[in-house]
């Protein structure tokens, strides 16, 4: 070790290295399926490059306090990944040689987490500092599912034995802080130089242990646009089934990464290549067929994309209502084709949508809530009379229901016009509001979520006199928009007489009229005349 450190500061045997890198790459993996030990090799700050300001001060605080207490330990995983590449990482992981409690020991707010294997995180203010001790060997007496799965491994070992139970080159490279070296074990700077993405070990026996490892190339390969290693892509299609037996909580955790990584177009289209998307989000694929469904995912994750990269905030609910809103739009026509009514028919096609994919995903309650919630605001978008519109306004998700309006909009599934007056609705102010519900046409083409004029259901008979014929035309009780305008039919049972005047009843409806009014809801004859002072059916 020390002659190669003495070589790389002198800068001898580059060329060496570099027409004997592939040779090497096949005796390092001889060693470690032989579970031998592996010589890293050292690289100091010229040659890899890493700018300090980049790394968390909480992260060296970490390395420094274990190093202080005389253990070993190194910034390791993806933020090394990162770093080489120029990247601020988003977490810093710190591998050590001390186990977790006597990481816990050394710090005020440390706690020992994990079933499958112990890891520590360690707490400063909103950062999270996740502390692992270095793992060993497999032991093949740790408990396996039926497929090969591990379950529980609390194995700990040596330094390069932790280098190769890591899943992916890339990721199996040590950075001390104090010294600024990279400890590089299975050449995964030359990989990052290729920009190949390449996993330590046989591809199928560690796809077997881990199934997750399959999403998690991925989300790299998409993520940093490398290529993957064709030995290590050449697995994934036929052990895809396999993640059908990862716990459904893990598999929820690893597809928000996934969605949220900034790049989750290519991520998903990096799923259906590698045939992984079948068992994640059900009938996904016959959506992104479809040239409305494409159009609407392909604009909901390019928008997801946007805030990430622009450091806003993300909703999982909204996204994945995103996604899995054609799956609810199929099934909503449904329903309502069978004879249900358009919002009953919503609810039950959100419920048949949320429990076919609650057991793939686990999705969280308060996620499902969110995505209900904004699933159940798009009939009302479509009711722009009376106070429906400022009802609306007070709802909670507003902003979600709203933007997910627009993205309906935008893929051709409704028509632009409704997007822009409720655009122009949020932001006008009283006057402007009250002239946008007045310019609108009474009874909107198109509307999906109008509800049907029901036939009256048993009760008192209807009086054949022509005051009881106008008083049904009044629709104080409902307050809709289409029975206050009514049909040329209802209207011609009354006599002429009483159609011009309906605020006179003809002689003879005087005994009746009065009874019928006092069962309807006294709001006058304005609601009935205008169609415009009640709600359009919202309570």
């Amino acid at each position: 070790m020390i002659k190669k450190l003495i070589r790389s500061i002198l800068g001898r045997g580059k060329a060496a290295a570099a027409e004997g890198a592939e040779p090497v790459k096949k005796t390092r993996a001889k060693a470690a399926a032989a579970g031998g030990k592996i010589d890293p090799d050292v690289l100091g700050p010229k040659e890899h490059g890493i700018d300090p300001a980049l790394v968390s001060p909480n992260a060296v605080r970490v390395t420094q306090t274990l190093q202080d207490a005389g253990y070993k330990a190194f910034i390791v995983g993806g933020a090394v990944r990162d770093l080489l590449l120029g990247i601020k990482p988003k977490d810093f992981d710190v591998a050590t040689n001390a186990t977790p409690e006597q990481v816990k020991q050394l710090f005020r707010r440390a706690f020992i987490i994990g079933r499958r294997f112990q890891i520590v995180h360690v707490m400063f203010g909103q950062e999270l500092i996740e502390v692992t001790t270095f793992r060993g060997a497999s032991a093949e007496a740790a408990p396996k599912d039926e497929h090969g799965r591990v379950l529980r491994d609390n194995t700990f070992g040596e330094q390069h034995e932790d280098a190769t139970r890591r899943d992916f080159t890339i990721n199996a490279m040590y950075y001390d802080p104090a010294s600024q070296a990279v400890l590089d074990y299975h050449g995964g700077i030359a990989d990052i130089r290729d920009k190949k993405l390449r996993i330590i070990g046989e591809p199928e026996a560690r796809y077997r242990e881990d199934p997750v490892r399959m999403l998690r190339v991925v989300r790299f390969a998409a993520k940093l646009k490398f290529t993957i290693d064709p030995a290590s892509s050449a697995p994934i299609r036929v052990m895809a089934p396999l993640i059908d037996n990862v716990p459904a909580a893990r598999v929820f955790d690893e597809m928000l990464k996934l969605l949220m990584s900034g790049h989750a177009l290519a991520c998903l289209q990096q799923l259906r290549k590698e045939g992984l998307h079948h068992g994640l989000l059900p009938l996904l694929d016959v959506v992104l067929e479809q040239p409305l469904g494409e159009k609407f995912v392909s604009l909901a994750l390019a928008n997801t994309d946007a805030r990430v990269k622009e450091g806003k905030g993300v909703s999982p609910g909204f996204l994945f209502a995103s996604l899995l809103w054609h799956q609810v739009l199929e099934k909503w026509r449904a329903y309502q084709a069978a004879g249900e009514y358009p919002i009953p028919a919503l609810h039950l096609a959100a419920d048949d949508v949320l429990d076919a994919q609650t057991e793939k995903l686990a999705l969280q309650r308060k996620i499902a809530s969110d995505m209900r919630d904004i699933w159940a605001m798009q009939p009302r978008f479509e009711r722009r009379v009376g106070k429906a519109p400022y009802k609306l306004l007070e709802h909670l998700r507003l902003r979600a229901g709203f933007d997910f309006l627009l993205l309906r909009c935008q893929s051709g599934e409704l028509d632009a016009e409704l997007g822009e007056w409720w655009e122009a609705f949020i932001a006008g102010n009283g006057a402007e509001r009250e002239e946008l519900i007045a310019r609108k046409p009474a009874d909107p083409a198109g509307s999906s979520a109008a509800p049907k004029k029901r036939k009256r259901r048993g009760g008192r008979s209807r009086s054949k006199s022509a005051g009881d014929t106008v008083d049904t035309v009044d629709t104080s009780d409902s307050g809709s928009e289409q029975e206050a305008s009514a049909p040329a039919p209802v209207r011609a049972r009354a006599p002429k007489e009483a159609a011009e005047t309906p605020v006179e009843p003809a002689e003879g409806g005087t005994a009746e009229a009065p009874k019928r009014r006092r069962r309807r809801r006294s709001s006058g004859s304005a609601g009935g005349a205008g169609g415009e002072g009640a709600p359009a059916g919202d309570d």
